[in-house]
């Protein structure tokens, strides 16, 4: 309690002594340029309007904060004062084709203080510097001959996954074990990390990072931003570690130099001939480990709610999934061509990341004065580019809310519209890598499962992801077909999730005797 009073008086105070100053400020902020700034207000002094955008988020509504003002002002640019920076929120298709197009012209990628303070080697080198590094050293593991081999190091990890996570289970809570299935890929194909107990360490201090990741950098016991410096401190000491060992691997010949993105960085010298400390390749790693899992897992997590709750939507995707299962040989795994014709199931997962896009936008600095729609944004002004300003209007998406995988088809949205991945020269690397991950998720969740919420309606919640108030408890129901032994059928009838709830080619089975007489026995233990 003595904590929470003090942090208060400390922010009334802070509140206090910047009063005069933002006074001050409004009184003098026509002078300088004769220009047009955009329309908007810049909130309470410090910290703006941060906590209204924010706060539409906690309360699952994030595009409430742009569209409100976007009707206000009759403008697609406005300006407003977001984590503590002079910022301009750019809206719409016509944006997003600008800051893409003028990525290092005449802005750059920009974090807010509470990213940098997460990532302290980035505050070493600028924005542009560390973007140019990262993909110099990225490409070749996205390359497409790399990513057809990650196709089945994703399928035997997905297997398991499932198996020992998802099976015998009575009630699931979905979020947190999607979280698994992606972290645990993302440590496998990142660092070589694949022992469940050692990736299980890093699960919950992962989690409150990303929590606190975008937020208002307050260092207080107790706050977001606090708590994810702390779980920082800690995945990065353990980064170390694995560093250190693998540095002593590889001089032995226990390791490859190609076999991850962590020896790749660990031998590859900038222009000059030097090669990144060990500090500097765990913050890497880092982020990668944060991007490469927690975007995925929001997708995830969203399919898995969509198909619950549309049920001519599941029968799309099992039969599509289907189909490719009847085509594997016992024990063989997915294949690049199998990803290939998971059309309409990326179609699906192309609407989930529509409505329920992990990434909410991105902000940019302006590098240089310059004029945009007849506004002047100085140099040093932030900018934010918001995703909700083109996935959830209906001038783009007809019935923005209605969940429909058919906006998908032929052409697909208008140029500049679905952006979920960014756009131009920072669109996000990991695009392709995303893709494979979903659906190699996607083709085990519908060829062994239905399932039901237990919430019916849930809370979502955006922070800084939309994720399940509650995780998003469900109960399944085992679908048979081309999924499990035989003697994992008797147990799960003996010992089932719900009685009665049982299922093959989603026909339903009263009893065990019904399943052991059905003629798609023959099917049961084909696994792909």
């Amino acid at each position: 309690m003595e904590v929470f009073y003090l942090s208060l008086l400390c922010l009334i105070a802070l509140f206090v002594s910047v009063s005069l100053h933002f006074i001050f400020y409004k009184k003098n902020s026509g002078r300088g340029s004769t220009e047009t700034l955009p329309p908007g207000k810049t909130g309470w002094p410090v910290i703006g309007e941060s906590l209204e955008f924010l706060s539409t988020g906690w309360k699952g509504h994030p595009e409430k904060f742009v569209f409100d003002r976007m009707s206000k002002y009759s403008c697609n640019v406005f300006k407003t004062h977001l984590l503590g920076e002079k910022a301009a929120v750019f809206c719409g298709p016509t944006c997003n084709k600008f800051l893409f197009s003028n990525e290092n012209k005449l802005v750059q990628a920009w974090w807010p203080n509470s990213v940098n303070k997460i990532f302290p080697s980035s505050t070493q080198t600028s924005s542009k510097e560390e973007a140019i590094k990262m993909r110099k050293l990225l490409p070749n593991f996205f390359k497409p001959e790399a990513l057809k081999h990650y196709v089945g190091i994703m399928d035997h990890i997905a297997q398991c996954h499932f198996a020992t996570n998802w099976e015998n289970k009575s009630q699931i809570e979905v979020f947190p074990l999607v979280k698994r299935y992606t972290f645990w890929v993302a440590c496998k194909l990142f660092v070589s990390v694949e022992d469940p107990n050692h990736v299980a360490k890093f699960a919950d201090p992962f989690s409150v990072l990303a929590s606190g990741l975008i937020s208002i950098p307050i260092d207080l016991p107790g706050t977001p931003f606090n708590r994810a410096i702390k779980a920082s401190n800690f995945i990065r000491k353990e980064l170390v570690l694995i560093i250190k060992q693998r540095k002593i691997d590889l001089a032995e010949g226990k390791a490859s130099p190609t076999q991850d993105i962590l020896s790749h960085m660990l031998l590859t010298s900038d222009e000059d001939g030097k090669f990144m400390n060990e500090l500097d390749i765990a913050d890497k790693i880092l982020g990668l480990l944060i991007g490469g899992h927690d975007t995925a897992s929001s997708a995830c997590t969203f399919i898995v709610k969509y198909l619950a709750e549309i049920p001519e939507i599941y029968e799309g995707v099992y039969k599509e999934q289907k189909e490719i299962a009847k085509s594997k040989a016992p024990g063989e795994l997915l294949n690049w061509d199998d990803i290939q014709k998971m059309k309409y199931s990326w179609n699906v997962a192309c609407e989930v990341l529509r409505v329920a896009s992990p990434l909410q936008g991105a902000f940019r600095e302006a590098i240089a004065d310059f004029m945009f729609n007849g506004f002047y944004i100085p140099k040093g002004w932030k900018l934010y580019w918001s995703v909700n300003s083109t996935h959830k209007n209906p001038e783009f998406f007809a019935e923005p809310q209605k969940f429909d995988p058919s906006r998908f088809e032929g052409s697909g949205p208008a140029p500049y519209t679905f952006v979920p991945f960014g756009g131009g020269p920072r669109m996000c690397p990991g695009k392709e890598y995303a893709r494979l991950e979903i659906l190699v998720f996607m083709h085990h969740l519908v060829k062994r499962f239905k399932w039901e919420k237990v919430i019916a309606d849930e809370k979502i919640v955006v922070d800084p992801m939309p994720i399940p108030a509650k995780g998003l408890p469900a109960i399944y129901f085992v679908n048979l077909y081309n999924s499990l032994s035989p003697s994992l059928v008797h147990s799960f009838f003996n010992h089932g999730v719900r009685a009665g709830k049982f299922y093959i080619e989603n026909k339903a089975l009263s009893n065990k005797d019904d399943f052991i007489n059905n003629k798609n026995l023959s099917h049961v233990g084909r696994t792909t």
